[in-house]
This record gives C-alpha cells, structure tokens and sequence, in this order.
C-alpha cells in the first residue's frame, strides 16, 4: 500500500464496493470524472513556502520512508476489515501483493468474495454480480498502473503531467495541493499535509466494467511497518457507496507463489 490507499490500492475496492452497491440496490455506479477544480478552497496558511510538485513528491517518498527502504520489501500481505454502513455490512479484506506489479484484492462479506486481481499481464475480477471476468481498455490499464509495487516511487512516470495548484485546508491539516493527469485514466487531485508530507486525500475517479466513477478518500492512522509508513484507517466517499477500511496488520516480504494472482479456472 502507498498512494492511491497507497492509494492506488484502494480504488480497487472501490470497484468491488460498487459491485456490491449495484448488487443490493440495483443503482448505476457509473459518474463523471470528478473536476479537480471543483473542491472549494478552506483557506491554508498563508504562509506555506511554496514548493514545486517535484519537491512536495520528494517529501513524500521521505514521509513514507525513502526510496532504499521502500526497495527492500518485495511482498506485501495486508488484512482487516471494512464497514459500508449505509448497507449495514462489515466484512474481511486482504491483499497480497508482489513485485513488481502482481496483486490480488479479495473482499468476503460473511461468504460472499469479491476479488480482483492482476497476474502482471492479464486483469480479472470475480464477483457475483458479474461473475469471473478479464478486464480491458481503461479498466485494465487502470489496473496495470496501480498494482506496481512501488506505486509511490514512480509517481513522475505514472502520470504524464503533475502540478502544483495552490494550498487547502483538511480539517485542521494544511495541504499542497497537486493534479496529476493521466491521459484517458483522467487526473487526480491529490492533498498533502505540508507539515510531514504525508497524503491526506484524493479526489479522483476508478474505472469499472460499467465506466468510470468518482471517489474522495481520506487516509488516517500512518504506522511505520519495516522502515516504511502506511495508513492504517482508510475513507471513501462516492455517489453511489461509502466505506471505512481499518486494517489490522501488514507484513513483509513473506513467499507468495505467482500463481496466487492467475486468474482463476472457470467455475472456480
């Protein structure tokens, strides 16, 4: 986890989410990208130094741990749970993941899995409103992007522009404020807390079998967990679902078999 929960990772549970909102409610879980312009400014201090957008990911790859630390994990398995509680539903996730870019996501809501996963060629997810499935177009690129394990590392090479477009305010945290654009897969509108650098929203958009759909996370509770910082607590907002994620232990560089992350066999 880094960026997009990570926070990329959690975009992928965005979509699950959405699957099952769609599911219980029959609603479309499709939105419009989100105008990175469209947040109204609460005021931060006036006086932040400025920094570019070069500086202000620097500080973050700091924050979390630096790059050397960061290139000494190779594995990554996350657990805990997540509560939607508009649908009065508490369930178990975990993610397994490996570098470079393999990753599977599984979501269990008292026996009922969503997963998604991503081998490091082909995207899939299961889920049982749309069933076993391989994705494409934006939906795998999106997938692609975000299950690099160093996510937070190549930032400059994910996105094809970032830019600085002022300074906000998050509840009482002061925040720089970058748009990164990434071509078809839209721009994320990401705030980072200008005392320690950490991320501490984004207002974004994930893409899902049915299009793409809106979200703003907001990342709490950062633990050190083997010389890197993760957050612990993490909330999502969008049109059609909200959901808080809390995990309960992460660990490192455990053997994961490749085979782990294949799609799996129809009927399976």
């Amino acid at each position: 986890m880094s960026f997009r929960w990570n926070a990329n990772r959690l975009a992928v549970l965005a979509g699950l989410i959405l699957a099952i909102t769609s599911l219980a409610f029959g609603q479309s879980a499709t939105g419009k990208s989100p105008d990175p312009k469209a947040a109204p400014s609460t005021g931060a201090s006036p006086s932040l130094p400025t920094l570019t957008a070069d500086q202000i990911l620097e500080n973050y790859i700091e924050a979390i741990g630096g790059r050397e630390a960061w290139k000494k994990l190779t594995t990554r398995i996350s657990t805990g749970t997540i509560d939607v509680p508009a649908m009065n539903l508490s369930g178990l996730v975990m993610v397994k993941e490996k570098a470079p870019n393999r990753s599977v996501f599984t979501v269990n809501f008292n026996g009922a899995a969503f997963q998604q996963g991503f081998d490091g060629t082909i995207g899939w997810s299961s889920d049982p409103q749309n069933g076993l499935r391989e994705q494409s177009g934006e939906e795998l690129a999106e997938t692609k992007r975000d299950s690099d394990f160093y996510h937070p590392l190549d930032l400059k090479q994910m996105y094809s522009k970032i830019s600085v477009t002022g300074t906000d305010k998050i509840d009482d945290r002061d925040a720089y404020v970058l748009e990164a654009s990434s071509g078809d897969l839209g721009t994320d509108k990401i705030y980072f807390d200008a005392q320690n650098g950490l991320v501490l929203r984004i207002v974004g958009q994930h893409h899902t079998v049915d299009g793409p759909a809106t979200f703003t996370e907001d990342f709490n509770d950062f633990r050190e967990v083997d010389g890197i910082k993760l957050p612990y607590t993490v909330h999502q907002e969008s049109p059609n679902s909200t959901f808080t994620i809390k995990f309960t232990e992460i660990r490192h560089n455990e053997a994961i078999e490749d085979a782990v992350f294949t799609k799996p066999a129809a009927g399976h």
